[in-house]
């Protein structure tokens, strides 16, 4: 197979350098045998000829994975543009990036990226005019800057920081505890942790968090995780003498958070079953050694989301009897259900996120998947509005009930993220920190539309552009989307969108059903049985893109990641007319077993489970696997995948990628990139995150005819 792979790189880089097109080479793709493997679900013979590619760590997937690398860049290198399309990334890349200070006992705490960094460094600060000093380097951590920061919990004081680190993108973290005043790091180390934050007591002698058992030998990457448990650290001591303070021993699907209340009185403990937003609410006073825990919220009826309180009085943020998102106020002393307390009404807006700041609650809502953040009295008067500078996203607002001030961070498609003060006595926000990209965002026209889908419903549509585009047809368009767990699709600024626009494309993103941008209805609409809505969403925002001139399919390209990479295959293979290039990302892409796999099982509450007879018909009728057909002209594919993804399987990837392989009976490539020391995404470094959007436009570049 190697010698077969070295005369194919020779190949493709010799036809490619005499400026064929997206029709030649004809690639030959390293040999993926087809094994015998049968399943019977359900009475219904399901073929899986590569379930031999899970195994991720056999000499023979290895020897797979080696040569599909070498054959992609092969085809990408002998693209002229990459280069050029590498270093125009990098220059707007490098650019100063803030995250929004937190601040905590008197101090400000927060990120910054000088530019080019591979992660972003913690720094403090005792005041906004201060001279900052770091906390914390990540990028020392590593040589590669594979080893990332992926969350920190400062105590109430502000004198210690524990932080979770990630290797590799994995979703599994080690814990560590920095002195903030030395900078230094105390001895506590708490081992195979994942889905957790942490939360100090305020005495700071110590922490919550959450973690699974230790994986068995080889199954850290691959390997299911059950039985979430919730414990004590306390400073000093190794983890074997942590606390266990909550799990469910009959239920294997549970998981634990825990959370100290701003007055440090309580435990909070949310209680949560796969991805559903329902969840249960239990507490725990924490000025007595022999209070028990009580379950406020005892089953999975809606979503509670913890506020803040007044002593015994709880503010929740719930679903409970408001699709849309209310807030009430339990008094825990009485909590009967006649007598919880509406303070926020349900609206006409989908109700995100509220805070507590200054005395008010700061309610951040969804217009047609644009952020609007209203200010009220703890009583429910609503106070004002917060301007925000136009059409875009707002996050943020973190502060305590005294604080006067609160700091968020604006952004749109065109619009780089600006980083504001917001006084809450006054009303009045100041720009804090702005960015300065080496762009002008004048050069460029940012809009919302709507189309109707196939069924009727108006779905939302963003539009960013160059100015004076011509609607003939002609435009490379990269149209994306997501539409699941219930997450909005909110306007962002990318570098990456930014160079794909500079060089004439157009940026499309559909706000599908199955996410969160109209409350629990829409992302219903697109979940478990209804799950082909999303795949008709998407489709019909391509019709559209084609019917209004905006392009035309050979010039369309789709994209998406994770659950949006299932979207991408799912498309790819129900309308191959449509695409002249999919990109699927860390896709979903075997609906069949994906439950197998890490985390898989939580997904069971937006697919549906394969082991239901008619959730099974659904799944396997669009299962990308298992719906691709031989002697089919596929779209030019690139499938990105990584070897450390713990939250979607590269098998995924790989089965698909062999899968299509073999079927395609077109012309057009189908390649598959692999990065190595990366997971599914978080944490991954500057430099490694710039070579995969230039091999992304390099693609698009060739295959879509952009020369």
């Amino acid at each position: 197979m190697k010698e077969k792979t070295i005369l194919l790189v020779v190949l493709v880089w010799f036809l490619l350098a005499l400026g064929c097109g997206t029709d030649a080479p004809t690639l030959v793709y390293p040999e993926a045998h087809k094994g015998d493997t049968v399943d019977d679900l359900h009475g219904v013979k399901v073929a899986d000829p590569y379930r031999w590619l899970e195994k991720g760590d056999a000499p023979e997937t290895r020897t797979w994975i080696e040569a599909q690398n070498e054959v992609t860049e092969a085809f990408l290198g002998a693209i002229p543009q990459r280069d050029r399309i590498r270093k125009r990334l990098t220059e707007l890349w490098n650019y100063e990036k803030y995250t929004v200070p937190v601040k905590r006992g008197g101090r400000y705490f927060y990120r910054k990226n000088d530019g080019l960094q591979n992660q972003s460094v913690l720094y403090t600060v005792d005041t906004l005019r201060g001279k900052p000093r770091v906390l914390l380097d990540p990028n020392k951590l590593s040589k590669d800057g594979t080893v990332s920061v992926a969350s920190t919990a400062i105590s109430e004081d502000g004198t210690l920081m524990a932080y979770s680190t990630s290797s590799g993108g994995a979703d599994w973290r080690v814990w560590k505890v920095r002195d903030v005043t030395t900078g230094k790091d105390r001895p506590d180390r708490v081992d195979w942790s994942k889905f957790s934050g942490a939360s100090w007591t305020h005495d700071n002698k110590g922490f919550y968090y959450s973690r699974y058992d230790a994986p068995r030998e080889g199954e850290a990457l691959k390997g299911r995780v059950f039985f979430h448990k919730l414990y004590y650290h306390r400073l000093g001591t190794s983890q074997d003498k942590d606390v266990l303070v909550c799990h469910d021993p009959d239920n294997k699907h549970l998981g634990f958070g825990g959370f100290v209340t701003e007055d440090g009185e309580y435990l909070c403990i949310r209680v949560w079953k796969g991805t559903s937003r329902e969840n249960m609410f239990y507490y725990k006073r924490l000025d007595d050694a022999d209070a028990g825990i009580v379950k406020l919220i005892d089953r999975f009826e809606a979503s509670f989301d913890f506020i803040g309180n007044d002593g015994p009085v709880f503010w929740f943020k719930t679903s409970n009897e408001a699709p849309l998102n209310r807030v009430i106020a339990i008094d825990t002393r009485n909590p009967a259900r006649e007598n919880w307390k509406e303070i926020l009404p349900e609206v006409k807006e989908t109700l995100v996120t509220v805070v507590v700041v200054g005395d008010r609650f700061v309610a951040r809502y969804l217009k047609d998947a644009c952020t609007r953040v209203k200010i009220f009295a703890l009583d429910g008067t609503f106070v004002r509005d917060l301007d925000l500078p136009g059409l875009g996203s707002a996050g943020g607002f973190s502060g305590r009930r005294k604080d006067t001030e609160t700091f968020y961070a604006f952004s749109g498609y065109n619009v780089p993220p600006t980083i504001y003060r917001y006084d809450m006595k006054t009303g009045k926000s100041r720009v804090l920190r702005a960015p300065k990209v080496k762009f002008d965002p004048r050069d460029y026209v940012s809009r919302q539309v709507f189309y109707k889908s196939k069924d009727g419903t108006r779905i939302p549509l963003f539009l960013t552009h160059k100015k004076g585009l011509t609607l003939d047809g002609n435009n490379p368009v990269l149209l994306y989307g997501y539409g699941g767990f219930n997450i909005p699709l909110t306007p962002g600024f990318r570098v990456d969108r930014l160079v794909w626009m500079e060089m004439g494309g157009v940026y499309a993103v559909a706000c599908i059903r199955g996410g969160g941008e109209y409350g629990k209805a829409w992302h219903q609409a697109g979940s478990r049985l209804k799950k082909q809505n999303c795949f008709d969403d998407f489709i019909a925002a391509a019709e559209w893109l084609v019917a209004k001139k905006y392009t035309k399919p050979t010039k369309l390209a789709i994209f998406g990641g994770s659950n949006g990479g299932l979207l991408v295959g799912a498309c790819m293979i129900q309308r191959p007319d449509l695409f002249g290039a999919c990109l699927p990302a860390v896709g979903v892409m075997d609906m069949l077993r994906f439950h197998k796999f890490t985390i898989g099982h939580a997904w069971t509450s937006d697919y549906g489970s394969p082991e239901k007879l008619g959730e099974f018909k659904v799944l396997h009728a669009y299962s990308p696997v298992h719906n691709l057909k031989p002697g089919t002209s596929y779209p030019a594919t690139l499938v990105t995948t990584a070897d450390h993804d713990d939250r979607v399987f590269p098998a995924h990837s790989f089965k698909f990628t062999a899968r299509l392989q073999e079927c395609q009976a077109g012309p057009a490539p189908v390649l598959i990139r692999i990065e190595t020391r990366a997971g599914h995404g978080a944490g991954k470094p500057t430099s490694k995150r710039i070579e995969e959007a230039a091999d992304r436009w390099t693609f698009l570049v060739r295959t879509l005819r952009m020369e």
